[in-house]
């Protein structure tokens, strides 16, 4: 496949889509100051993504439309990556023990 200047176009324009969205809020709240309210409301949101993305990776939506279950392996990974980082408080390492876990997981099942 050869790379044509739509390709490029297209690459750039899907990039700037991407950037902006993320870049303007911090060009515009930079210059005022926020209430305390949406500051603290604010401190909220990296829990909760973090928190949808995890609950995502538990249930199972099934194809048929039946009922969603649990992903018990993903559970079993959870547990301990949670412990290690409630004891560690360090990112790096719970992320470094999720990864092996799951790898684990994976290649056993």
């Amino acid at each position: 496949m050869t790379t044509t200047l739509w390709m490029l176009a297209l690459v750039g324009c899907c990039a700037l889509v991407t950037l902006v969205p993320r870049v303007l809020p911090f060009i515009l709240v930079r210059s005022i100051t926020l209430p305390m309210i949406v500051l603290r409301w604010l401190s909220f949101i990296p829990i909760c993504i973090l928190t949808a993305l995890i609950v995502q990776g538990l249930l199972i939506e099934p194809e048929d439309g039946g009922a969603t279950r649990v992903n018990w392996p993903y559970v079993g990974v959870l547990v301990p990556t949670l412990l290690v980082a409630l004891k560690t408080k360090s990112l790096s390492a719970s992320v470094i023990v999720g990864v092996v876990l799951l790898a684990l997981v994976r290649w056993m099942m």
